[in-house]
């Protein structure tokens, strides 16, 4: 962990240190200018870290007002970075080019202000757009038809909810909205696949009516996160199990004639020191040839679980939340969002996150409730 953090520490200042050297390119800061800029961008560095603090101690107002300025911020200089990246590609290529022709193409080339106004405009955009696209909640339905359904049950609706994160920037009428859209959909079963709470749940237990009163009556099931382990997993499972969720933590459960398997995130290994979970020695707790569904946070796959589980719900990655940055979740997972087929009719689907975590905006990435629709198979 200490490892990630120093990496992530050092990309992240890495990027500040960018974009401060490209703004004083294009101002020619002073002393007194540059120092004050290096001092902002000291504290917008520490930001999360104050926000964490400030959350530890209770104060939660204040900590909800730094996680949102440490969300902005990250998303501008992430964006604008991404943008830069662009133009100094191009004023790299004008400058090959020069060589190969023999001849200087300055005139080609951006002066350093504008090299720095075109990305921090593009910035500045793409944040309106993302956080547009941030607000504007999907529902995916798909309807799977199956002959493993029992006797009288024609048809079941599963809806999955996943990576809402309540908390600093998920909560109030934004988590309102949420909560009734689930109950618009008419769920025989919710579940939710991690990541429910986000650092401190005690500015969100006004939460745990409205969730409790959503209506499943097949039951309503969640497994862990990475962050119920981050928020701190006493009060995370307190609060997941307050708002009428049974947490399945290496556990199957019969629902509505089809069985339920949850497993830990892998961060349980770490926080707790359980070993990683067995997903087939858990599977096998599945009884008969009824239709199973494995819930688990992370997209990965037991390849000697498959044939045991026919869906997979998962989700984790935000399908990077904000694009470009899902050029790299396409790298970690074999799938970063949607449904494949694993072989020996095992199934993966993959929510691209109900809410969102950091900056307060999806680019490219929309959020979403997903809809499963069991059809028994000649219907």
């Amino acid at each position: 962990m200490i490892f990630f953090l120093l990496v992530v520490a050092l990309v992240y200042g890495g990027v500040n240190t960018y974009i401060f050297f490209k703004a004083h390119a294009a101002f020619h800061l002073g002393a007194r200018p540059g120092g004050a800029v290096i001092a902002f961008m000291a504290v917008m560095f520490f930001m999360f870290f104050i926000a964490h603090g400030l959350d530890r101690a209770g104060i939660h107002g204040a900590a909800r007002a730094a996680h949102i300025a440490a969300g902005v911020w990250l998303g501008l200089i992430f964006l604008f970075f991404s943008s830069s990246l662009l133009v100094d590609l191009y004023r790299l290529a004008v400058w090959l080019g020069g060589l190969a022709a023999g001849r200087s193409l300055a005139a080609a080339m951006p002066s350093p202000a504008l090299a720095f106004f075109l990305p921090a405009a593009a910035a500045i955009a793409l944040n309106v757009a993302g956080y547009v696209e941030g607000r504007s909640l999907r529902v995916e339905t798909l309807t799977l038809r199956t002959g493993k359904l029992p006797e009288g049950v024609d048809r079941l609706r599963i809806v999955q909810i996943s990576d809402v994160h309540l908390g600093p920037v998920i909560q109030g009428r934004r988590a309102l909205d949420m909560v009734e859209r689930v109950k618009g959909l008419a769920p025989d079963i919710l579940v939710s696949t991690g990541d429910l709470v986000d650092q401190s749940v005690c500015d969100v237990g006004s939460l745990v009516g409205p969730l409790l009163a959503l209506p499943a009556p097949k039951g309503k099931f969640a497994v862990t996160g990475n962050h119920e382990f981050y928020a701190g997993l006493e009060q995370a499972l307190r609060f997941t199990r307050q708002a009428g969720f049974v947490v399945l933590r290496g556990e199957v459960a019969a629902a509505g004639g089809i069985t339920l398997a949850g497993v830990d995130d892998a961060e349980a290994e770490r926080f707790e020191d359980k070993p990683p979970a067995d997903e087939r020695q858990i599977l096998s707790k599945a009884a008969g040839d009824g239709y199973v569904i494995l819930l688990k946070h992370r997209p990965t796959i037991a390849d000697d679980a498959l044939g045991l589980f026919d869906l997979q719900l998962s989700g984790h990655t935000h399908k990077g939340q904000i694009f470009p940055f899902s050029l790299l979740t396409r790298l970690v997972y074999v799938i970063d969002a949607g449904w494949l087929d694993l072989g020996e009719g095992s199934h993966l689907y993959v929510s691209r996150g109900t809410g969102l975590w950091g900056p307060p905006i999806r680019l490219l990435a929309p959020p979403e409730i997903t809809v499963i629709d069991l059809v028994r198979a000649g219907r």
